[in-house]
């Protein structure tokens, strides 16, 4: 997939640009607590939407840039497939493979709402003042190895369903003792797919948070109208 990514951003992200997120006034009538608070808020707006735009059916398959397809040390396996008729088999799998990411992205919520939640005042502030990829690293630090754990058994059941890991891994291991083969390929097909799932899911998130920083957003809570109003003026 494309680069890795988790990106989102935090509140004053979703609703102004960066110079406006700069002069957020912390103080002057909007305490610490309620400009977290607005942080807070935006987050899990912008984090539930780069998910749902991914947690649907064609959210991979159907999306060029996050396609998944059989790891590029195979593609000499799945030419030789189709060279003897065999491409349907591999069609499905890669389509099967899509699925179980596009399943998995829907754990990622609870995770993300569990970062948002143990997010400091400090944290907070820390975001809004910090470079344009300050909320995109706080919940890659926060969330990855949640991801990855999560991720693995909804990918693992999917791709065992049409046996698109057993029927990988066979023909890699086979691949691999041959006596004229000196690179081996890696034959865990899903650590390869909740690799690139979680990387899928972070590239979305960044250009929510690209989004957020550039375009003004409808502020939807009280709280956001009084923080982010006062930052606007």
């Amino acid at each position: 997939m494309k680069k890795t990514l988790l990106s989102i951003l935090f509140t004053s992200t979703l609703l102004f640009s960066c110079d406006t997120l700069s002069k957020l006034p912390i103080g002057g009538g909007i305490t610490d607590a309620e400009a977290a608070q607005a942080i807070r808020e935006a987050l899990t707006q912008g984090t539930g939407k780069g998910i749902n735009f991914l947690n649907k059916t064609d959210g991979f398959f159907g999306n060029e840039a996050y396609k998944l397809f059989l790891p590029p040390d195979a593609k000499k396996i799945e030419n030789a497939l189709r060279t003897i008729g065999m491409g349907n088999m591999v069609d499905k799998a890669i389509l099967q493979i899509n699925r179980a990411a596009e399943d998995a992205v829907g754990y990622a919520k609870p995770i993300f709402v569990d970062a948002i939640k143990e997010m400091t005042i400090m944290d907070a502030i820390n975001i809004v003042r910090g470079p344009n990829d300050a909320a995109t690293n706080y919940f890659r630090q926060k969330t990855t190895d949640k991801l990855i754990t999560a991720f693995t058994p909804s990918i693992k059941n999917s791709l065992d369903k049409l046996n698109a890991t057993k029927y990988y891994a066979d023909v890699v291991n086979a691949y691999n003792n041959f006596p004229t083969t000196f690179t081996k390929i890696n034959p865990d097909l899903p650590s390869y797919v909740v690799g690139k799932a979680v990387d899928a899911l972070f590239d979305q998130i960044a250009k929510e948070e690209a989004n957020i920083r550039e375009n003004p957003v409808a502020r939807t809570t009280e709280i956001l109208k009084k923080v982010f109003g006062s930052a606007g003026r």
